[in-house]
Parts: C-alpha cells; sequence; structure tokens
C-alpha cells in the first residue's frame, strides 16, 4: 500500500506540480483547494499534509490546529509550503506543531527530500510506539529537574510536560546525550536532520532560541561559539 499524501492550497498550478512530482516518487496523492474542502476528505488515512498558509476563510495555520485537536490526525504530519518567508511565518507554523516549513518559489528536489525526510522520522516516532506496546523501553535522561523520556518522545520540567516540536526534542535530546563539547552546525544538522534534507544555519538558530526559552532555567547550558555552533555544558 502506498502512503497517501494530501495536498491543501488554493492555487490548482501548485496542487497539479506536486502531485504530479509526489506521485512519479511513489506516493498516492490528493489535494483540496481549500481547507473547507478537505475537512469534508477522509483526513485519518493520510500519513502527511503539505499546506498552504494563506488561504480564502480557513488558514492554513487554523486548519492545521484542527487536525492537531483532533485525536485520529493529532500526530499525522505538517509540512508548511507558503510565500510567507518571514521569521515570524515560520516559527509560528512550527510552533503549531508542524514538522518542516518550505517557502515558495520552491525547489521540487528540495520538496521531495523533506517529504521523506518527515516521512521517516514520522516512521521512527511509530516505531517507538511499537517498542513500547513490547515493552521494549529506553532509559529516561535527566539533567537536574528536566527529564526526557526518549520512548515517549517528551520532555518534563519539575514534573510538567513541556510543548516541544519534533525538531526541538531531537536537539534537546542530541545536546543531552553529548554534553559538554560545542558541535558545529553542521555536525548538528548531520545528527538531527537526515542526510537528504536541505537546513540552513538560520533554521538551527531558530529552533535553538526557542528552546533555550522552554527550558528555561537551563536555557543557559546551551552555549554558543560564535562563528562555529552550540553546545551543552554542565554549568552550575
Amino acid at each position: 500500500m502506498r502512503i497517501k499524501i494530501l495536498v491543501v492550497d488554493d492555487e490548482e498550478s501548485i496542487c497539479d506540480i506536486l502531485k504530479y512530482n509526489l506521485e512519479l516518487d511513489g506516493y498516492e496523492v490528493d489535494y483540496a483547494l481549500s481547507a473547507e474542502e478537505a475537512l469534508t476528505m477522509d483526513l485519518p488515512s493520510y500519513s502527511l499534509f503539505i499546506l498552504d498558509i494563506m488561504m480564502d476563510r480557513l488558514s492554513g495555520f487554523d486548519f492545521a490546529k484542527k487536525l492537531k485537536n483532533n485525536q485520529a490526525t493529532e500526530n499525522t504530519p505538517v509540512i508548511f509550503c507558503s510565500a510567507l518567508s518571514g521569521e515570524d511565518d515560520t516559527v509560528m507554523g512550527l510552533n503549531l506543531g508542524g514538522d518542516d516549513y518550505i517557502t515558495k518559489p520552491f525547489v521540487i528536489s528540495e520538496v521531495l527530500a523533506r517529504v521523506r525526510a518527515v516521512l521517516r522520522r514520522s516512521q521512527v516516532s511509530h516505531q517507538y510506539a511499537y517498542n513500547m506496546s513490547r515493552g521494549l523501553r529506553e532509559p529516561d535522561i535527566v539533567f537536574k529537574t528536566m527529564r526526557v523520556d526518549r520512548n515517549e518522545k517528551v520532555c518534563y520540567m519539575d514534573g510538567k510536560q513541556l510543548q516541544l516540536t519534533k525538531t526541538e526534542f531531537e536537539i534537546l535530546l542530541f545536546f543531552l546525550t553529548h554534553r559538554n563539547r560545542i558541535y558545529s552546525r553542521e555536525e548538528i544538522i548531520q545528527e538531527v536532520w537526515p542526510d537528504d534534507v536541505v537546513v540552513s544555519n538560520r533554521t538551527i538558530d531558530t529552533n535553538i532560541t526557542r528552546l533555550r526559552k522552554k527550558i528555561d532555567p537551563y536555557g543557559n547550558n546551551i552555549v554558543t561559539r560564535l562563528g562555529f555552533g552550540y553546545g551543552f555544558k554542565e554549568i552550575n
């Protein structure tokens, strides 16, 4: 059975381009020209949603909220694809639970690479769920009052769950398992993102800035070496 993808965009030409190339890559692809039309479809049957943001009436952000508030689709990955390229738009998309953000005009090879990467990460998450059902658990990682559950992919601070995106969680997990060393941005990309995904320095910096705020008071433990990269130091 082929993986099903739903593209939601009010530009039919964009939908046609994505459908054609994704199907060449082996996926089954449907599209909707509005979020309202998409809501009439069998959403739980899809393994990935690719959403435009600026659509009439119901925006891509609002549609994503509905997906995340529905138990049947809350864990289905979302890629935003929009002409909005500002940092605030990217941050908002990721904070809403988006797994990636692609700006228009896009290069189709990059879109395909990002789709493969997001689906691969999603499959890893499902594998964790399978391991848990079989009683196969990995030990938690603890730093002072912060605890990372690698099996459920969640982080707790003083017993309260932090709202981290998948990328923020993977960065934190990498830092906590590789403490007291500075890593270049290239090394972080290699460890956190798949090889076939193009990641800019700005993407790394934005994710780490948000992560620092979310793990306060331990944000200062993520240190910066200007011109080189980042690391997690066990400072007092």
